[in-house]
């Protein structure tokens, strides 16, 4: 039953379709509340999900500070439970990793008439929440390279880069779907920089190789992207950790190539100044996703025979940390 109903909303409803997609914001802060404002502005229906911010934002609109040009919506979709969202073509998944146990919750409404979940999530296996509750054939999974952050009630502020790369979800490669071309497509007309990928694995391990070594490191060495790329010692520490992520993808069987591991230093030292998400979420006593960006990849290189201990290093010591913020509370 679920095959069939993806493939008559494949090709009825957005392949077939000229009128613009209706979309689904889950998670309507740093990335949701970007990706969602930006397709809004350009005359898309989005329908955005919040949770403390719904009464500001339902006053006072939803401001959006961005290199592509600031913007105040004053006319938001704001939905303070998803079971008022109406069925929409795409749900874009923003929230969390450490939020998935509410997607059973939060993801039914706005696909209860076959629509499709776009997960947008950090970490490895993120998008096993969503196949949980819709099925695998309606699931899309994808990357932001994005330094985006919420810095008050209904206001986001985008800083620097804002690349998402996505595709249809799976362990292999898989060609590139019409229904992701276009949504893709969409995207881009709204001003998003949005990429298709017919190969999701390398595409995440590809993020990894950034947001191991420099989200950990973060928190570990309390610092930022700059200050890290600028300390010789500590950018030695995040380059052999990229290094070893990019030799545990191998070990997985997925083969990105080598100059990714320069890229990925060289981009983040031409970087604007940036807190990474952990740290934030760290220092404002949030949980940090150290499962997902961290523990997901260590586990799934053991099983392929590959051990991985500068990385589990740093999860480690995170995980201390983030059991020490506990003990602290306890009187």
């Amino acid at each position: 039953m679920r095959i069939s109903d993806s493939e008559r909303f494949v090709d009825s409803d957005i392949i077939g379709r000229m009128e613009k997609l209706r979309y689904a914001i889950i998670g309507a802060g740093a990335l949701g509340g970007l990706y969602g404002g930006l397709l809004a502005r350009a005359g898309f229906e989005v329908h955005f999900l919040f949770h403390s911010d719904y009464d500001y934002v339902v006053e006072h609109g939803l401001r959006v500070e961005t290199k592509l040009g600031d913007f105040h919506l004053t006319d938001v979709h704001a939905h303070a439970s998803a079971s008022t969202m109406p069925p929409c073509d795409v749900t874009i998944v923003g929230l969390k990793t450490t939020l998935n146990h509410l997607l059973d919750e939060l993801l039914v409404p706005p696909t209860r008439d076959g629509g499709l979940v776009l997960c947008l999530q950090n970490g490895l296996g993120s998008e096993d929440a969503c196949v949980a509750v819709v099925g695998p054939d309606r699931v899309l999974g994808g990357c932001c390279f994005l330094c985006s952050n919420k810095v008050g009630p209904g206001h986001i502020r985008h800083i620097d880069q804002g690349r998402i790369v996505f595709g249809e979800y799976g362990d292999r490669a898989i060609d590139v779907s019409s229904r992701v071309q276009r949504i893709a497509d969409e995207m881009q007309s709204a001003g998003i920089d949005a990429h298709t990928t017919d190969d999701l694995p390398k595409t995440r391990w590809k993020k990894l190789m950034w947001n191991i070594p420099f989200n950990g490191l973060s928190v570990v060495l309390d610092a930022s992207t700059k200050e890290l790329v600028d300390d010789p010692d500590a950018l030695a520490l995040a380059e052999s950790l990229v290094r070893e992520v990019h030799a545990g993808a191998a070990a997985c069987g997925v083969h990105v190539p080598e100059k990714a591991i320069a890229t990925t230093i060289d981009v983040t030292k031409v970087m604007v100044p940036y807190d990474s998400s952990m740290r934030l979420d760290f220092l404002a006593a949030r949980p940090m996703e150290i499962d997902a960006i961290l523990g997901n990849p260590i586990r799934a290189a053991a099983e392929a025979g590959f051990a991985m201990p500068r990385v589990e290093s740093i999860y480690r010591q995170l995980k201390f940390l983030d059991r020490g913020r506990h003990r602290s509370t306890i009187p």
